[in-house]
């Protein structure tokens, strides 16, 4: 296993696929990816987070694998209402990285198989989550990777 590098993501599981939600600072990945998780939950669908806001990412056995640092362990930053306790798993494999859109985007169409660069010369498939008026983040998401709900 490499050293773990600390990476500014927020890492959750649904089902057995580890996602790893990106974006600058107050871009929305903690609310988005524990929306993600709850709704998750509702269909019945195993999730967890595993780390919000700080993320030691390293590589095992050729996979990328997610951890919180220990003194974040268990812990959700609610932007301007504080720090909550939520349930969450030691590690998981990530399987693929999301970048959260604002609405106001001028790409219509993503790159052909994007990746997120998440260690040197590490990738994962990269899926941009657009934030729409209206559409809640998980029903877009399900949408582009209905599989979540089956694995």
């Amino acid at each position: 296993m490499t050293n773990p590098a600390n990476v500014h993501a927020t890492a959750i599981v649904i089902g057995t696929t580890g996602l790893l939600f990106t974006g600058p600072s107050g871009a929305g990945k903690s609310a988005i990816a524990l929306h993600c998780v709850e709704e998750a939950r509702a269909r019945g669908v195993f999730a967890a987070v595993v780390s919000d806001d700080q993320v030691l990412v390293s590589e095992a056995s050729g996979r990328l694998v997610a951890r919180a640092p220990k003194s974040i362990a268990g812990l959700a930053e609610v932007r301007g209402a504080g720090i909550v306790s939520v349930e969450a798993i030691e590690a998981a494999v990530l399987h693929r990285a999301v970048r959260l859109l604002e609405a106001r985007f001028e790409e219509r169409l993503p790159p052909e198989e994007e990746r997120l660069e998440v260690l040197p010369d590490r990738f994962l498939p990269l899926t941009r989550l657009p934030l729409f008026p209206g559409a809640t983040a998980f029903s877009t998401l399900i949408a582009l990777h209905p599989e979540l709900l089956r694995s």
